[in-house]
């Protein structure tokens, strides 16, 4: 079966002006949970556009999270591999695992240059060849969270006889935009799916039929966001195993991100 037998909910959350605060973004993962949402993942940018003057950096968010919660699920919702080695996201992502209790999930992703995030800072501006890097890197990441032997040389990663000691289990949700499938391919060796640009809850069941086609394993995770006006219901009846509400980008009001947050899931 593709997803979970229920349905969980959390909190899609841009670290951005108001929110670009790691204290504030663990105070709103400590009323998170004691408001029954089952997860807070956190946007990894360095840069959104004219409108977003300030944001915070996604692993001390959630390392902040993971001090201020007992129970939730949460991780960066993606982090763009092609721009970090994949050996410091393994080390980042097993100490949060240990920090959390085993509450640390990983998402990654391919990332995207429409404001010139990438290319402003000099890194891969070539989507086809970030995906190569993509791929590359999860190679060498999941071999040493596995605490695997890696002697790997390929074209933009070299590791030569590195192991780790196994972390606490470190799921991995690939990202990728509805239509395309190399990240559903991707996605399907891992442990979820975030589909991004969905948007009816009836494109789920193309989503589901084209992930069956590569047999994920049992307990696979199919995660959607939506607006917090939005009723997550189709979607859960589609086959979403995480809802996620979308809190930002932009405008953020306080009062606002408080209200969401409060009234549970």
């Amino acid at each position: 079966m593709i997803g979970g037998m229920t349905t969980r909910r959390g909190l899609f959350v841009a670290p951005f002006d108001l929110l670009a605060d790691p204290r504030l973004v663990g105070d709103l993962a400590a009323a998170a949970e004691a408001a029954g949402w089952d997860g807070f993942f956190v946007w990894d940018h360095l840069q959104y556009g004219e409108r977003v003057t300030a944001i915070a950096d996604v692993w001390t968010c959630c390392a902040a999270v993971a001090m201020r919660t007992e129970r939730l699920l949460f991780g960066p919702m993606a982090t763009p591999l092609a721009r970090r080695r994949p050996q410091v996201v393994a080390r980042q992502a097993a100490s949060l695992a240990a920090l959390s209790g085993g509450r640390f999930v990983l998402g990654l992703g391919l990332g995207d240059d429409w404001v010139g995030e990438f290319s402003a800072f000099g890194d891969e501006p070539d989507p086809k060849v970030r995906g190569r890097m993509l791929d590359e890197g999860l190679d060498v990441l999941t071999a040493l969270l596995s605490g695997e032997p890696v002697d790997h040389d390929g074209v933009h990663y070299a590791a030569r006889e590195v192991r780790f000691r196994p972390a606490p289990a470190v799921p991995i949700w690939l990202a990728g935009r509805f239509g395309n499938r190399a990240p559903m391919r991707r996605a399907a060796r891992h442990d979820g799916f975030f589909v991004i640009g969905l948007e009816r809850p009836e494109d789920l069941d193309e989503v589901t039929a084209g992930l069956a086609g590569h047999s994920p394993e049992p307990g696979f995770e199919v995660v959607v966001d939506l607006r917090p006006e939005q009723d997550p219901a189709p979607w859960r009846e589609r086959g979403a195993s995480w809802v996620l509400t979308r809190v930002g980008p932009f405008d953020l009001d306080l009062a606002e991100v408080e209200r969401i947050i409060e009234g549970g899931p």
